[in-house]
């Protein structure tokens, strides 16, 4: 149940929520943002703090997930401009969830099949996120093994130049065609259909959740390191880059959707 301050018990609130630390745990710091975002969803769309309740106090929170308050804030701002949490100022202030929580369902399942919708979409989620994994660091670990022509080197870097400084709905249009570029210069032309495939599916999740500025500033410097980690030819570095760049995502998705 949620406290106001009008019942006099909203001072205990952030002890009430603290089996939050359930899900509240240190985030990776390779993708602490993501991680953040993800580990405060799970921690409300789960019922560990409701809507109406507050979270904990912004210094304790993270110390829970071992990330700067920088990041905490970027977090919980992102996820109230989604509408997810409100901030209240005062003496009974703070940061709480929202009394009417978002909708993350983007198939238009009436209320009857949200059970079954859900599964369904759980079962999309697992077989996209590991059939990205398999594929794309794949793809970006074989580029990096390969001797590029200085045409490809060049296409390579723009495509890196150009979704970093797109905007808005061009974003993901620039992301896709970096990954695509990707896996068409390691010569394999087979493996292109299925990084398609992989990220329509990709993206059709993504366009059911919002566009988050820290992210996309984090994705822009995961794709400078996949890009400079290929054109100098270190797969290893290429393939850790990548899978730590599909980590956010996959952080974030499920965060949303999980």
């Amino acid at each position: 149940m949620a406290h106001t301050p009008e019942d006099g018990r909203a001072d205990t609130a952030s002890a009430e929520v603290l089996s939050a630390g359930l899900l509240l745990t240190p985030a990776r710091p390779a993708n602490a943002f993501e991680e953040t975002v993800q580990r405060l969803l799970q921690s409300i769309r789960l019922g560990l703090i409701g809507p109406g309740e507050r979270l904990p106090p912004e210094r304790e929170l993270a110390g829970m997930l071992e990330v700067s308050r920088d990041t905490l804030r970027e977090a919980i701002a992102s996820l109230a401009d989604a509408g997810w949490v409100v901030a209240r100022r005062g003496r009974y202030g703070g940061t709480f969830v929202s009394d009417v929580l978002p909708s993350t369902s983007h198939t238009g399942a009436e209320d009857g099949d949200d059970q079954v919708d859900r599964g369904g979409l759980a079962a999309q989620l697992e077989d996209t996120l590991a059939l990205r994994a398999v594929i794309e660091v794949g793809s970006a670990r074989r580029a990096a093994e390969r001797e590029l022509s200085a045409p490809d080197r060049e296409r390579l870097w723009q495509a890196y130049e150009e979704c970093r400084t797109a905007e808005g709905a061009q974003y993901r249009m620039a992301d896709s065609r970096l990954h695509l570029l990707i896996a068409e210069v390691i010569g394999a032309p087979s493996v292109i259909p299925l990084v398609a495939d992989v990220r329509m599916r990709v993206n059709e999740l993504l366009d059911g959740i919002p566009l988050l500025g820290p992210n996309i500033s984090h994705s822009d410097e995961q794709h400078r390191a996949i890009v400079g980690a290929i054109l100098r030819g270190n797969p290893d570095d290429a393939a850790s880059a990548m899978a730590e760049h599909i980590g956010g995502t996959e952080a974030l998705l499920r965060g949303f959707y999980g």
